[in-house]
């Protein structure tokens, strides 16, 4: 079985092009035509594994260019994944795809290359609207500093704002949150830590499914980007109606824009940043 490694913005992934339906998933487990089983879980390990923040299936799909089936590092699924898409993209570019209309798990995505360079991709891609950010004063049972806002990106996110972003313990901040908040259970949430400094919003992200903080999280950049225009954060430009906020992820920049909408939040969200292929990978 060939798997191909790819990361966006630190964030990466095993991608497989399963379009002649060999590989299926089950309980966790990936299983090749030949029949050998892997557990998602072990493959993506970073010590005995390959290493990965979530694997994806690339796959047929009716009135769309393909289909994109995600899968944290855990074995969990049935959530969209940002960087996840825009990694998937790049790999079907390299497959010879020429248009990205495609379906994830929160519905239809389109997007397009913008620009090549080796084996960095620039991806554009189209989220979904978001029509409520909820505030949060506090959380009950989290025993952390927890004000906030909650936000469906096509993950769950919870966003908090924060000073000195850097010197932030995500991970244990982030799990408290995660698995303490009661108002997210039982479920649970992906938490954001975002500092928005001299125009450009700073995130971190502790992510569910893979139980640590992850380099960069799509989905909750993009929750990041939205809960900064309620909370009126200025953003770093402004194009007509179309509003643009800039990105710091750990190590990358990213960005994310979208139209301000009077009948619900924000709609036509497009998220933008690095796609690079890692690896070709036999097992």
């Amino acid at each position: 079985m060939e798997l191909y490694k790819y990361q966006g913005a630190g964030n990466d992934f095993l991608i497989a092009d399963n379009r002649f339906g060999k590989i299926t998933i089950h309980d966790g487990k990936i299983i090749s035509s030949e029949g050998k089983v892997y557990l998602i879980s072990d493959l993506c390990d970073r010590r005995y594994g390959i290493g990965a923040d979530g694997l994806m299936l690339l796959e047929n799909a009716q009135d769309a260019d393909f289909k994109m089936v995600y899968f944290n590092s855990d074995g969990s699924g049935g959530m969209m994944c940002g960087n996840g898409g825009r990694c998937i993209v790049a790999f079907a570019a390299d497959l010879g795809l020429e248009s990205f209309d495609f379906f994830a798990a929160d519905g239809f995505h389109t997007a397009e290359v913008l620009a090549s360079s080796g084996k960095c991709k620039t991806v554009r891609l189209k989220m979904k609207d978001v029509a409520e950010c909820r505030y949060y004063p506090i959380l009950g049972d989290v025993e952390v500093a927890s004000e906030g806002y909650f936000l469906d990106t096509g993950t769950r996110h919870y966003v908090r704002f924060v000073d000195n972003i850097s010197d932030r313990d995500v991970v244990a901040e982030g799990r408290a949150i995660r698995y303490g908040a009661r108002e997210f259970l039982p479920v649970g949430v992906n938490v954001n830590f975002v500092e928005p400094v001299d125009g450009v919003v700073k995130v971190r992200t502790y992510e569910k499914g893979v139980e640590d903080e992850t380099f960069a999280c799509g989905t909750g950049i993009v929750a990041s980007c939205v809960a900064s225009y309620v909370r009126g954060v200025a953003p770093s430009s402004v194009n007509g109606d179309r509003v643009k906020y800039d990105v710091r992820a750990v190590r990358d920049s990213l960005s994310v824009d979208f139209l301000p909408d009077p009948s619900s939040l924000v709609k036509d969200v497009w998220l933008t940043g690095p796609a690079t292929y890692v690896a070709k990978v036999l097992i």
